[in-house]
C-alpha cells in the first residue's frame, strides 16, 4: 500500500466506501486475520475504540438484531449510541449508523480521512521484520471496523454496540474493551474457517470474553455452553445465561410484531428494589427476535446497569432493521428474512406459517458454502411453491446444487408437493414468485441469503 499524500480529501460517505472497496478480496478465512494489524492501525488513529464504553455481540445467527436492539435501549436511556453490524442490505451507511439514523455527511467524510491517514502511516512505517503486513495491505472489514470507531469518536458518541465479522477471537472488532458482551445461539457455519464442530466455534466466539467483564449467553447446545462456561472461568468473567436469568412469556405474534413478557427468574434487580417482569413490544415478528430482545436487555443492563424500565420499552419500540421478516409488499405480501442457517431457516419458516398460514410460495437462494440440505429439509413442508435461485450477484453461489438439495428432500418426503422451480437468474426468479403469488393469492418468503433479501426488497417494492 503507497502512501498517497496528494490524494484529495473525501468529501462523502460515498468517496470513502469507493476507496474501501478497492480492499475487497475473496473470502481468506481466519488466516488473513491479523489482530496485530488491526491493533497497529488502531493505535495509529489513536485508538478510536476507546472512546466511549461499549457491548460487544458475537454468534451465529441473531447478532445483528441483538446489537441493533442494544444500541435502541441506548439510545431511548439517553446515550448517543452508535451501532455497527454486518452485512447491509442496500448502502453501505447501514453499517455504521447512531441512534438509529446514518451520521452526517460531514461525519463520514472526516473519518475517512482519518482512517486513510492512518492506515497509510502504518503502511509506510511497517517494519519487514516485525512480518505485520506480511506482504498484504490491510482488509476491507479491518478498515471498515476503524472506520466506525472513527465515525463515532467523530460523531461525539458515549455508547457504542459493536457486532463480530466471523468468529470472534481473532476479528477485528475485538479490539474493544467491552462493559458486557453478548453471545447469541451458535451453529455449525463457516466451518471451512472456524472449525467443523459446536465447540471449536464456540471458541472461536468465545474470543470476546474479557477478563473481569460479564458476558451474557443465548440458549446453546450443550458442548458450546461447556465451552463459554470454562472461558467464562478461566477470565474471572462472570456469565449470565439467558435461560436461567430471564423467561420470555406471554407471547403474542401479529403481522406487525411481537408483544411479549420479559420475567426475570434469577432474582437479580439491576440495583433496583425488585425488577418486575416487563410487557414489550418488537416491530419484528417471532419468537425468535423476543429472544434476543431478552439477550440484548441482559447485556445493557449488565453494561449499563442505569438504565430503566422505560428506555427498554420505547428502545425495543422503536428497533428498526432491514431483512429480518421485512414485509416488503402487500400485494401479494411478501416477506424477506435473510436467514441462512437450519435453525434461523425454521424459525423463519415457522413465523411465517404461524401469521400468513402453511402452503405459501417460497423463493430461496443461499450462498456456496451454506448447508441447503438441512435448510431445505426444515423448509419444504411449509410451502405448495418454491423457487429456487442464485441470491444476486454479490456472493458466490452454485443454484444447481441448491435446487438438488431441495429434490433431494422431497424425494426423502415420499415425493410429495411442493411443486420446485428453478429460475437461476435472480431477477426473473422474483417476478416469477410475485407474479405467482399474486395470481393464486398466496404470500410469498424470501430467504437464505442476504443477498437475495436485498434484491427482493428492491423488486418487490417496484411491483
Amino acid at each position: 500500500m503507497k502512501t498517497r499524500q496528494n490524494a484529495a480529501p473525501f468529501a462523502s460517505s460515498a468517496d470513502v466506501f469507493a476507496w474501501l472497496e478497492r480492499f475487497i478480496v475473496p473470502p481468506q478465512g481466519q488466516a488473513a486475520l491479523r489482530p496485530e494489524r488491526m491493533r497497529a492501525l488502531a493505535d495509529a488513529a489513536g485508538c478510536p475504540e476507546r472512546s466511549a464504553p461499549s457491548v460487544h455481540v458475537a454468534g451465529t445467527k441473531g447478532k445483528g438484531s441483538v446489537t441493533g436492539m442494544a444500541s435502541s435501549i441506548l439510545s431511548a436511556a439517553g446515550y448517543r449510541a452508535a451501532r455497527y453490524v454486518s452485512p447491509h442490505v442496500t448502502e453501505y451507511r447501514e453499517r455504521i449508523t447512531v441512534d438509529g439514523a446514518f451520521f452526517s455527511e460531514a461525519v463520514y467524510a472526516a473519518a475517512g480521512n482519518e482512517l486513510r491517514a492512518a492506515a497509510e502511516a502504518v503502511s509506510a512505517r511497517a517494519n519487514p521484520a516485525r512480518r505485520l503486513f506480511q506482504g498484504e495491505p490491510p482488509s476491507f472489514f479491518e478498515l471498515l471496523t476503524l472506520y466506525f470507531f472513527l465515525c463515532a469518536r467523530e460523531g461525539g458518541c458515549n455508547a457504542l454496540a459493536v457486532e463480530t465479522g466471523m468468529g470472534g477471537r481473532l476479528d477485528p472488532t475485538n479490539i474493544v474493551e467491552p462493559l458486557a458482551a453478548a453471545i447469541t445461539g451458535i451453529e455449525l457455519e463457516h466451518t471451512e474457517f472456524l472449525g467443523g464442530t459446536i465447540a471449536a466455534i464456540a471458541a472461536e466466539k468465545a474470543g470476546i470474553i474479557k477478563a473481569g467483564k460479564p458476558v451474557v449467553i443465548a440458549e446453546q447446545p450443550g458442548d458450546a455452553l461447556a465451552v463459554f462456561r470454562a472461558a467464562a472461568a478461566e477470565k474471572g468473567a462472570p456469565l449470565c445465561y439467558l435461560p436461567d436469568a430471564a423467561a420470555v412469556e406471554n407471547l403474542r405474534l401479529s403481522r406487525n410484531g411481537t408483544d411479549f413478557t420479559l420475567r426475570y427468574t434469577d432474582g437479580s434487580s439491576f440495583g433496583r428494589a425488585s425488577a418486575p417482569p416487563l410487557a414489550l413490544f418488537i416491530t419484528i415478528p417471532g419468537e425468535i427476535q423476543a429472544l434476543n430482545a431478552a439477550l440484548a436487555v441482559l447485556a445493557v443492563r449488565k453494561a449499563f446497569p442505569e438504565v430503566g424500565d422505560e428506555a427498554v420499552r420505547r428502545g425495543l419500540a422503536a428497533f428498526r432493521i432491514p431483512a429480518r421478516f421485512e414485509r416488503v409488499s402487500d400485494d401479494p405480501p411478501v416477506i424477506v428474512d435473510g436467514a441462512h442457517t437450519e435453525a434461523s431457516a425454521g424459525w423463519c419458516a415457522r413465523t411465517f406459517a404461524a401469521l400468513y398460514g402453511e402452503g405459501g410460495i417460497l423463493l430461496f437462494g443461499c450462498a456456496a458454502g451454506k448447508n441447503a440440505g438441512a435448510m431445505a429439509r426444515t423448509l419444504l413442508g411449509h410451502f405448495s411453491r418454491i423457487v429456487i435461485t442464485a441470491p444476486g450477484s454479490g456472493t458466490a453461489s452454485r443454484p444447481e446444487r441448491v435446487r438438488e438439495a431441495f429434490e433431494q428432500a422431497r424425494r426423502e418426503a415420499g415425493g410429495r408437493p411442493p411443486q420446485i422451480e428453478f429460475v437461476p437468474d435472480t431477477a426473473p426468479a422474483i417476478r416469477r414468485a410475485l407474479d405467482a403469488g399474486r395470481a393464486a393469492g398466496l404470500p410469498v418468503l424470501g430467504t437464505g441469503s442476504f443477498y437475495l433479501a436485498a434484491e427482493i426488497r428492491k423488486l418487490g417494492k417496484e411491483a
